[in-house]
């Protein structure tokens, strides 16, 4: 009896703390998120919320919906098709958390893990994705609340009720044309009006062609059947800002929005594109609207009336396939948007790869250009611009506006096509003052081309100076420095002085004085402002042949060499004369002249002779004939004496901004020290080589050459194999030109 009371009280205590637990246990379970799923084309600017989780299906890559920018995505963008291009899920689909952002300026298109993703100009709205694990403690919302659509509307006559109404499409028939009646319904105030629509049937089963509008959220487009063809459409008066007025646009130019696949000229007028490519068009939408019942009507070739645009607006459901070969304008079918498609995105140009240089253009912004004339010249820097194609693969341009002092406008790393560089110029104003030339090419010397600036070292550097009449300072010397630098100078003079106004010019021949050569290549004078514009082709064509760019700085035109020749009695007049030959096939391979790189030469026994100076010859033809004619000395050899006098006789008169190279050539063992003097011409930022021949001492050698580890040091066994080291000796040259930093 015990046991079995004891048995009883313990199976109620059990119950007891069962129906305690249970509710506490229920209380302390973490909720479950729950990840609503989304199809591969929903686009975050259809939700409206500012952060949420969603679950992307698989295979929306095969969608191709489409993705505008990097990193940051316009939120037109397909969220699926992002978040595989952001690479936070494969195309097997999975989680992923959104966020939504202010809108971007620009929006860069790139190709990544198999989706390519566009470039936008603008967009009002953002977003980015990040991986679909939710931090700890946030919840997000199991439901998406969407962006409503607006309701569309019919309207079956022009003499019916304006309140609007909600119905399915019209059949398409042809006339006599139905008679419609309406009987209104109970309406909410929550709703728009809706009216059941009873069509009589027609007495014909010629189909009609017909003209719907079609409204959805945020779009209003209008779609025109085969009987309208689009591309008969009349422009509207009023003006459309992104198109480009006749006057400003090349006649022989272009445009063509991406994937659109249609292209149209200036003569004809912009069409309807496939779905997602087209441009915003709301504005043609409201000028049929209001015009359209007013266009003639006329006959198709059966006699029957054809029906002009007609204001009926009608709700139209999607079409369930679209093929590129298919034309739903002229098949009867409509296609409704999901959402407003965006302006499609100009193609971002890569620029001409044929014209691959920095250019810098010095605008006169000087007083006595004036208004109008200043506004000339920046139209003439728009065309050239368009007509040069700025890209990050050609041409890179920038604009320096020089008057009293100079300023950068537009820096070479400031915009990277065409489009933002014309929009940048229109907002250049005129600063006044002097045309101080020189100080602008000065300034440019040392500020305009470098790496910080966008300068890219292996583009040849162009300076287009457009000076109206002539320069109010000196030019010779900043524009020697400015060349010696590797900038080619162009000079485009617009109305130059007349014989009697030469008097008054501060420097005369400043053109010639300015210029790389002085052969007409570098220079294009213009009679008058109105005929600058001519200069455009022309201008163009010199800058971008970058085979006659003569001033760009390279390793074959930015040293000052110096050659330390051995004339001791070892050497012989044979060999010596082989060692002449040797010098002018290095010397072969320079681009010679004064701004270019100067040769000098330094023979050397006991004694030393300067054999060429620095500049005595400009021009590579009379300088090899100048070392053949060297004459051999014969005597002891002094090489350490020898390299003190070439510091001495040639690198103390070395130009700014050249290399220093000094290539010593010896066939024995010094009598005097070299270690010294070598340390000395290494310390003033001589790069030296030696070149040893037959008896010439190893350790010397090394002491003489900046870097023997760099292959600044050579040993030749006879004088006969000396042309095999010329190919080695360039290489270097260059290759150590190319990897300094450029200034």
């Amino acid at each position: 009896m015990m046991r079995t009371s004891l048995t009883a009280v313990c199976l109620a205590l059990l119950l007891s703390c069962a129906c305690w637990a249970k509710p506490n246990g229920s209380k302390n379970k973490k909720p479950k998120q729950v990840v609503p799923a989304i199809e591969c084309d929903v686009r975050a600017g259809k939700i409206n919320l500012p952060e949420f989780i969603a679950k992307c299906p698989a295979h929306c890559k095969e969608t191709k919906q489409q993705v505008y920018g990097t990193g940051v995505f316009a939120s037109i963008s397909s969220i699926c098709n992002a978040a595989i291009h952001s690479g936070i899920i494969t195309n097997t689909g999975g989680k992923v958390i959104v966020r939504k952002m202010a809108g971007q300026n620009i929006y860069k298109g790139s190709n990544s893990n198999g989706v390519r993703s566009l470039s936008l100009p603008k967009w009002r709205e953002s977003f980015v994705v990040s991986v679909g694990k939710p931090k700890k403690g946030v919840i997000y919302p199991s439901t998406l609340d969407y962006v409503p659509s607006r309701p569309t509307y019919v309207k079956t006559s022009q003499k019916e009720a304006k309140s609007p109404v909600v119905t399915t499409a019209l059949p398409l028939t042809t006339a006599p044309e139905p008679t419609t009646t309406t009987t209104p319904e109970p309406t909410t105030t929550l709703a728009p009006t809706t009216t059941t629509t009873t069509t009589t049937p027609p007495t014909t089963t010629k189909p009609r062609a017909a003209v719907h509008k079609v409204r959805d959220a945020g779009s209003s487009h209008p779609y025109l059947a085969s009987t309208f063809p689009r591309r008969d459409w009349a422009p509207p008066s009023f003006p459309r800002p992104d198109w480009f007025p006749a006057a400003r646009r090349p006649a022989d130019v272009s445009y063509a929005a991406p994937d659109s696949g249609y292209t149209w000229s200036e003569t004809d007028t912009p069409e309807i594109t496939a779905r997602d490519h087209r441009p915003d068009i709301s504005e043609y939408e409201r000028w049929f609207y209001n015009f359209g019942p007013y266009l003639p009507r006329s006959t198709d070739s059966d006699g029957n009336r054809k029906v002009p645009l007609d204001t009926t607006h009608t709700r139209v459901e999607p079409v369930d396939a679209w093929k590129p070969d298919t034309n739903p304008y002229e098949s009867g079918f409509i296609v409704r948007e999901q959402e407003p498609a965006p302006r499609a995105p100009e193609p971002v140009s890569q620029g001409d790869p044929n014209c691959k240089v920095d250019m810098a253009f010095l605008m006169d912004g000087s007083w006595s250009i004036g208004k109008r004339r200043f506004k000339i010249q920046k139209d003439f820097l728009s065309e050239v611009a368009q007509v040069i194609s700025v890209g990050v693969a050609g041409p890179m341009m920038g604009i320096i506006q020089y008057g009293d002092d100079p300023v950068t406008e537009i820096s070479l790393r400031s915009y990277s096509n065409s489009r933002e560089v014309k929009s940048a110029i229109e907002k250049i104003g005129q600063k006044g003052g002097l045309s101080n030339v020189g100080k602008a090419l000065s300034y440019i010397n040392k500020h305009f081309f470098s790496d910080a600036n966008g300068n890219r070292g292996g583009a040849p550097n162009v300076a287009v100076v457009l000076v109206d009449g002539w320069p109010t300072d000196k030019v010779e010397e900043a524009s020697r420095l400015a060349r010696e630098s590797g900038i080619n100078i162009f000079f485009v003079t617009i109305e130059g002085p007349d014989d009697n106004e030469k008097l008054n010019l501060v420097e005369t021949n400043f053109v010639d004085k300015a210029v790389c050569r002085t052969n007409g290549f570098f220079s294009l004078p213009v009679t008058s402002w109105f005929a600058l514009r001519k200069a455009v082709q022309p201008l163009v064509k010199r800058v971008c042949d970058t085979d006659r760019l003569v001033c760009s700085k390279t390793c074959l035109n930015a040293n000052d060499i110096a050659f330390v020749i051995d004339g001791s009695s070892s050497v012989g007049t044979g060999n010596f004369r082989t060692v002449l030959q040797f010098v002018a096939n290095i010397t072969r391979e320079f681009e010679i002249s004064d701004t270019d790189t100067r040769v000098g030469a330094v023979q050397y026994t006991y004694e030393q002779r300067l054999e060429i100076g620095f500049g005595q010859y400009n021009n590579k033809a009379e300088l090899l004939n100048a070392i053949k004619r060297v004459n051999y000395w014969s005597g002891g050899t002094s090489t350490g004496a020898a390299i003190t006098y070439a510091a001495e006789q040639l690198f103390s008169k070395s130009k700014p901004n050249k290399r220093k190279i000094m290539i010593v050539i010896t066939d024995g063992r010094s009598y005097d020290d070299v270690r010294v003097p070598a340390l000395a011409v290494h310390s003033q930022g001589v790069v030296a080589y030696s070149i040893g021949i037959a008896w010439a001492a190893q350790d010397e050698l090394e002491y003489i050459a900046t870097d023997p580890d760099k292959e600044h040091s050579f040993f030749v066994d006879e004088f006969d194999n000396l042309y095999k080291f010329v190919p080695k000796i360039i290489h270097n040259i260059c290759q150590e030109f190319n990897s300094q930093p450029r200034n």
